[in-house]
């Protein structure tokens, strides 16, 4: 990633909040911290749909191991980011993305599995039933109906998962894997450079209301069935 040049430390106009040269001169650093800063979101919520999803259906079909894995998801969302990092360095490195990775999925899974099962418990029982007088088995039924049916609250999960991911890459620029966040770090470091600030700031806004507005479409796309309803 370029770095930019610092810019003087005073609140003068030769350091202004934001500036367009600024940002012709750096598009290729920012274009890269970017797609950094979204591929590494999009790995997250991939990685976290994959393994909340079974662990919402496991808790939905065994009621004793619900309040576990909400707990588990709990606290694991509970451990500081810096703190998290620091656990997971001697495992995959001090300045590894996977670190980075592993501490976000983390993060991800309570909003994904709470949101998960909240959709599959709002199923109704008629529906269930029904389902079952037409031979549908559970496997069949879960794949068939209940799924269906949760996908709004399982995309409400997925949108929420993904503005907050979105925020918490920026926490990976303290071992210099954080995207934008770098970004933002080395303006403070550099003469506290206010356009480099400002300019990934407003990017990692504009990325987040961007993914949550894709996300409001697809849902509107794959749920047709709740759109006519609220209407």
């Amino acid at each position: 990633m370029l770095t930019p040049v610092a810019a003087p430390a005073d609140d003068g106009p030769g350091n202004p909040w934001f500036s367009w040269r600024y940002v012709q001169e750096n598009a290729e650093a920012l274009g890269a911290a970017l797609s950094f800063h979204a591929g590494l979101t999009a790995q997250t919520v991939l990685i976290a749909l994959v393994v909340a999803l079974p662990l919402a259906v496991v808790a939905y079909w065994i009621r004793p191991l619900t309040a576990p894995i909400l707990a588990l998801s709990g606290v694991l969302y509970t451990i500081p980011s810096l703190a998290l990092l620091a656990l997971l360095a001697p495992l995959v490195g001090t300045t590894s993305t996977t670190s980075v990775l592993i501490a976000l999925v983390m993060y991800a899974l309570l909003v994904l599995v709470r949101n998960a099962l909240a959709g599959l418990t709002q199923v109704p029982a008629e529906v269930l039933e029904a389902a079952a007088g037409m031979g549908y088995g559970r496997l069949g039924r879960l794949w068939r109906v209940e799924l269906p049916l949760a996908l709004p609250g399982i995309l409400t999960g997925v949108r929420l998962a993904t503005v907050s991911t979105v925020a918490l890459v920026t926490v990976g620029s303290l071992i210099g894997q954080g995207g934008l966040g770098d970004l933002i770090l080395s303006g403070f470091r550099n003469n506290f450079f206010k356009a480099q600030i400002m300019t990934a700031a407003l990017l990692c806004v504009g990325l987040a209301l961007v993914l949550d507005l894709l996300l409001a479409g697809l849902g509107r796309l794959l749920t047709p069935w709740a759109r006519g309803r609220v209407a």
